[in-house]
């Protein structure tokens, strides 16, 4: 994974499926029955149980990637191929992408805090800054 990433966190209640629960153009949620409909994800650290959905997520989470709207990083309890597969290619394609790294299930950062995630997939947390929306 090249270089930090750093953003604003943002926990996710339910799994988010990228495939027709995230605008590609604006990054924001569209999945109406998801808790943080509405909520943008560009430049984010989703702190997330899961991904949802279909294999197609990892193409989705890639379109974001290029038209500049995806997440910085994605903190995932439990991970499954998907997204960290399309956090990869468009590393490859793109030469930047998301960060995707384990944490343990039920870890939460707080919310608006500005997260810093290294290349070893260390976090770090500043919280002296909180209440990004």
């Amino acid at each position: 994974m090249p270089g930090d990433r750093v953003g604003p966190v943002l926990n996710l209640e339910r799994p988010l499926s990228f495939w027709g629960g995230v605008d590609p153009h604006t990054g924001r949620v569209t999945d109406v029955h998801h808790p943080q409909h509405g909520y943008v994800v560009t430049g984010r650290v989703l702190v997330l149980p899961a991904g949802r959905g279909s294999s197609s997520s990892s193409s989705a989470l890639l379109e974001c990637v290029r038209a500049g709207t995806a997440p910085a990083a994605l903190l995932v309890h439990h991970v499954d191929p998907i997204l960290p597969v399309g956090a990869a290619v468009a590393i490859e394609l793109y030469g930047r992408g998301p960060a995707v790294v384990r944490i343990e299930p039920g870890d939460r950062l707080p919310d608006g805090a500005i997260a810093q995630i290294s290349s070893s997939g260390a976090v770090t947390v500043d919280d002296s800054i909180t209440g990004v929306r």
